[in-house]
């Protein structure tokens, strides 16, 4: 999928009963996941979200990730920490691109303005391998 296309995706509601931990690794590039052979790492990554753009209805796509806050490998036990609770959340069976998670997070904020949604300042980007491929997950919290 090229930049600037929209992408057909279900949005669901989840309730995440139990926490995801990850154990941080500071080298760990959110946007280049590579599996290796038939498997891969499953990987979590935190990102604040920009202020202004996190309440908007056509959010700035470059600037709607801010920091970065955590990223590695996800573990039984570890410093991050993808919190159990109330998510709006999407999945592609496929590695995603950065331009591509960015225009699925935009989609995901737009439906849980739309929804009037009390959404969370951060979003969660997740890298899995299920059922014989790669998986994108994104979580956005909400109240």
């Amino acid at each position: 999928m090229g930049a600037g296309q929209t992408m057909e995706t279900e949005i669901y509601h989840l309730n995440l009963s139990s926490p995801l931990h990850c154990v941080p690794k500071k080298d760990t590039d959110p946007f280049n996941y590579r599996p290796d052979g038939a498997a891969g790492p499953e990987l979590i990554f935190c990102f604040e979200l920009d202020e202004r753009e996190r309440v908007s209805f056509e959010p700035d796509g470059k600037k709607l990730l801010g920091d970065l806050v955590f990223g590695g490998e996800a573990a039984g036990a570890g410093e991050g920490e993808l919190p159990r609770g109330n998510y709006l959340f999407a999945q592609k069976k496929e590695v995603l691109c950065k331009e591509d998670i960015i225009a699925l997070a935009v989609e995901i904020q737009k439906e849980g303005l739309w929804q009037r949604l009390k959404l969370g300042e951060k979003l969660y980007l997740r890298y899995l391998f299920e059922d014989g491929s790669a998986v994108t997950q994104l979580f956005r919290p909400y109240l």
